[in-house]
């Protein structure tokens, strides 16, 4: 696996957040058209604080009743980070990677 620096890091981090956003928004049942902006609202709370995003997300669920279980919210964070990962990787390798 491959040593990520950090910008990487922060790039991975930022898809990740913005992952969240966009499926947090749909959880939440708002138009499509609101998609976009919610999940950079989540991008920059994470930013403005570190472990924002995931403030955000709480608040949002504890607000909306929307019915997330912390375990489910941990493994979409995983499973997000994973995707992000994947996908900043590729974008800067687009050959394999061994």
């Amino acid at each position: 696996m491959l040593e990520m620096d950090q910008a990487t890091e922060f790039e991975v981090d930022i898809r990740r957040n913005k992952l969240l956003g966009l499926w947090l928004a749909e959880k939440l049942g708002l138009p499509d058209s609101q998609h976009g902006s919610y999940a950079y609202d989540v991008i920059f709370a994470d930013i403005e604080e570190p472990g924002g995003a995931e403030a955000v997300v709480k608040n949002a669920i504890e607000i909306h009743k929307v019915d997330i279980s912390d375990s489910e919210l941990r493994l979409k964070l995983d499973e997000f980070y994973e995707d992000a990962r994947d996908q900043i990787i590729l974008s800067q390798y687009p050959w394999p990677v061994v």
